[in-house]
């Protein structure tokens, strides 16, 4: 598809080649490097009294001008971010193409003692021309990904990955639940075809590897938007994934029993949840105004 936010129907993917770039924008770690600072002079609530910890990871198609303006407005997304708080108990929520005005309405709305870490998506042209992306609509700010969290974050970092040389640049970002000592990420990965300059390059395995090489071995939850099918005989995209998914890291659907859910309108699944906890059970909701249902994971932290 046209749009740089929207996955569509998977294709066979080039080989990369090795000089891609690497995200290394001084302003956006500067913004992340404050927040971090900040975060980390919170105080600490007492652990959870059960012992667990649930993540959800939700694409919000926010971003109204790439093909989600008929998905609801961001009074309505607002009110299903809440709802996975409240009624499907998320106490971290992993979140991509999000309007940093919404995200403060909701982290203000979700009450005092929750956080949030967010990072802009940027665009780069064929000069190497750098834009932020505007979210359309008056005081929504600039369009991203983000970790909402209910307890306070600390060594928030973004992690380097290889990014389109020319097209919309995602990324990773990284967050310590200090309370709960868990280690949560937030990916976004690039689009087959994604890279105007190089269009046949593929850039998911790389990322997949700088997510993985990112995270603890044990106390952990990442995932986000893959754009990426699960791994089977007949993808030809199986070779993206690393070794470590699915062996050293359960996925939330993962069960030898039966095929994971979708998690995207086109019948695919798209989003995903990692951990090497103890998992306890994997939801996937329908919100109702994405064209991504939302995965939610709890797992055992004590």
């Amino acid at each position: 598809m046209s749009s740089p936010g929207r996955p569509p129907v998977r294709s066979r993917p080039g080989r990369r080649g090795r000089s891609g770039a690497i995200t290394a924008s001084a302003l956006l770690a500067l913004v992340v490097a404050v927040a971090a600072a900040r975060f980390a002079t919170r105080p600490a609530p007492a652990r959870t009294a059960d012992g667990t910890l649930t993540v959800a990871t939700w694409n919000m198609c926010g971003v109204r001008q790439w093909n989600c303006s008929a998905t609801g407005g961001a009074a309505a997304k607002n009110t299903a971010l809440r709802r996975l708080v409240t009624a499907d108990g998320a106490r971290v929520l992993l979140l991509q193409e999000a309007c940093s005005g919404d995200l403060e309405a909701a982290r203000r709305s979700l009450g005092r003692s929750w956080r949030l870490a967010f990072q802009p998506y940027s665009l780069r042209d064929r000069t190497g021309r750098t834009t932020a992306v505007r979210c359309t609509g008056d005081g929504r700010g600039t369009a991203g990904f983000a970790v909402l969290s209910a307890h306070p974050l600390t060594a928030v970092r973004v992690v380097p990955s290889p990014q389109p040389v020319a097209g919309l640049r995602r990324g990773i970002l990284c967050a310590t639940v200090a309370v709960l000592d868990v280690r949560v990420c937030a990916a976004h990965l690039t689009l087959p075809g994604g890279d105007a300059a190089h269009p046949n390059w593929e850039y998911r395995d790389d990322q997949l590897k700088a997510l993985v090489a990112a995270v603890p071995e044990r106390r952990t939850v990442f995932g986000g938007d893959f754009n990426l099918a699960p791994p089977d005989g007949h993808d030809p995209a199986a070779w993206v994934w690393p070794g470590a998914a699915f062996h050293v890291y359960r996925e939330c659907d993962q069960d030898a029993s039966s095929r994971p859910r979708n998690t995207h309108a086109s019948g695919h699944k798209l989003d995903y949840l990692f951990t090497a906890l103890p998992r306890v059970s994997c939801a996937v909701r329908e919100t109702g105004v994405s064209d991504h249902r939302a995965l939610l994971l709890k797992v055992r932290t004590g």
